[in-house]
């Protein structure tokens, strides 16, 4: 019976003991909503830091976002004052080195509070022995700069590229 009063006694004086540090209320993550065309599957074996990965083999489509949280990149001294800042950077380095490597003009534009970029971008793939297609987005919200990587080959761009920019426009945070 001593030893059940100690222990009730010791759990009543820590709890006494935390309950006075105030504590600070962190969110951790979001909700992104993205929309996918019904013949693409959710993936996992395309980019590990991407928030989604979808593909369809047999169409020889696929896809990846990647997030870019404007919060953790102020932690490492990263901040773009604008989308078209993001997008230089980013698409300097994309695919750079690559055998026949275009970059098409990126067009933006602004839906509510969320401003969207998208390039088309072409190049051989020397594995593949296939010209691969691109079209690369960007989406940037009030918290996030987004990625989405479409692709695949450059004969099956006229199917499949409005289905890439429903996709990119589909992003919310």
């Amino acid at each position: 019976m001593k030893q059940l009063f100690a222990i009730a006694a010791a759990m009543i004086l820590s709890t006494a003991a935390f309950s006075q540090t105030s504590m600070k209320e962190y969110k951790v993550g979001h909700i992104v909503t993205v929309s996918l065309p019904e013949y693409m599957m959710k993936a996992g074996d395309l980019n590990s830091s991407s928030i989604i990965q979808y593909k369809n083999t047999v169409k020889d489509v696929y896809g990846f976002i990647i997030e870019d949280n404007k919060e953790e990149m102020l932690l490492s001294d990263i901040s773009y004052a604008s989308i078209k800042e993001f997008y230089d950077d980013f698409i300097k380095d994309f695919l750079a080195g690559e055998e026949k490597r275009k970059v098409g003009v990126a067009a933006y534009q602004k839906k509510g509070d969320t401003n969207f970029a998208e390039a088309d971008i072409t190049y051989y793939d020397k594995d593949a022995k296939a010209d691969i297609y691109y079209l690369v987005g960007i989406v940037e919200t009030k918290t996030s700069f987004y990625k989405i990587l479409s692709w695949c080959t450059v004969e099956n761009k006229a199917k499949f590229k409005a289905y890439f920019q429903k996709i990119i426009y589909s992003l919310k945070d």
